[in-house]
C-alpha cells in the first residue's frame, strides 16, 4: 500500500491513476491529520510526500514520522515544487529515501517508487518490529517506543528470537539451545534471569513477554 499526501487534486490523481496502473494499491491524503490518522490503522509500504501543503508541511510531517517508533524506517519520498540544492539536502537530511521536484514525467515516477521500494524492501528484511519495538539488525539497534535499549548479546538474541515467533510459546529448553547453543550445560534458570533484564530494559513494552507457567515465553499483545 501506498499513501500519496498531496494537497493538489489533479497530481493527487494522476500519481494515484500512474500508480494503480502499475499495479500498486494506493491511498491519498490532502493533509498531515487524515495521513497520520490512517497511520495508526495501517503503515504503508512507501509515502509519496509533497512539501507545500496546508498547515503542517511536508518537512514538519517527515521529522514527525522519523521520530515515531511506528513509522521510522518507513520509506518517504519527497515531490515537490522546490528545486533549490538547499530544499533537497534538508529533506534528505531529514531522512527523505528519494526526491523528485515537479514537472516530473509518469515513467521516471514510477521508476523512481518501484526503485525505493526495492532498495527498501532488502532493508526491511532486516528490520523486525513488534508493537512498539523495533529491531535494526544490520546495525544491532534495538527501539521500544522510540527510545534506544542497550542489551547484551544474550539479551538480543533472546528478542530477536521473540519477534521472529511473535505469538508463539518458546520453551525455555527451546531459548537455551537456539540462544546459548545446543551444548550449553546451564539450567532454565539461565534463561529466567535474562528475561527479567530484558524486560527492564525494554520498559513499558517488556510486559510483552510473557511468562507461559512451567513451559516457558511468548512475546504477545
Amino acid at each position: 500500500m501506498i499513501y500519496i499526501v498531496e494537497d493538489d487534486l489533479n497530481i493527487r490523481q494522476m500519481e494515484s491513476y500512474a500508480l494503480r496502473n502499475s499495479g500498486y494499491d494506493v491511498m491519498e491524503f490532502d493533509d498531515s491529520r487524515s495521513f497520520f490518522a490512517q497511520c495508526e490503522k495501517r503503515l504503508p509500504q512507501l509515502v509519496l510526500l509533497d512539501i507545500m501543503l496546508p498547515g503542517e508541511d511536508g518537512l514538519a510531517i517527515l521529522q514527525k514520522m522519523r521520530q515515531d517508533s511506528r513509522t521510522r524506517f518507513t520509506p518517504v519520498i519527497l515531490i515537490t515544487a522546490k528545486t533549490t540544492e538547499l530544499d533537497r539536502v534538508k529533506g534528505l537530511d531529514l531522512g527523505a529515501d528519494d526526491y523528485i521536484c515537479k514537472p516530473f514525467g509518469i515513467m521516471e515516477f514510477i521508476s523512481r517508487v518501484k526503485a525505493v521500494l526495492r532498495r527498501t524492501q532488502k532493508d526491511a528484511d532486516e528490520i523486525l518490529s513488534f508493537a512498539q519495538i523495533q529491531m535494526d539488525d544490520q546495525k544491532r539497534r534495538v527501539y521500544s517506543c522510540g527510545e534506544v535499549c542497550e542489551l547484551t548479546y544474550k539479551e538480543y538474541e533472546l528478542l530477536k528470537y521473540f519477534l521472529q515467533n511473535p505469538g508463539i510459546v518458546l520453551s525455555r529448553d527451546k531459548l537455551l539451545s537456539r540462544v546459548w547453543g545446543t551444548d550449553y550445560e546451564g539450567k532454565s534458570r539461565t534463561v529466567d534471569m535474562h528475561i527479567k533484564t530484558l524486560r527492564q530494559k525494554l520498559g513499558e513494552m517488556g510486559s510483552l513477554i510473557r511468562t507461559v507457567r512451567n513451559v516457558g515465553y511468548k512475546i504477545e499483545v
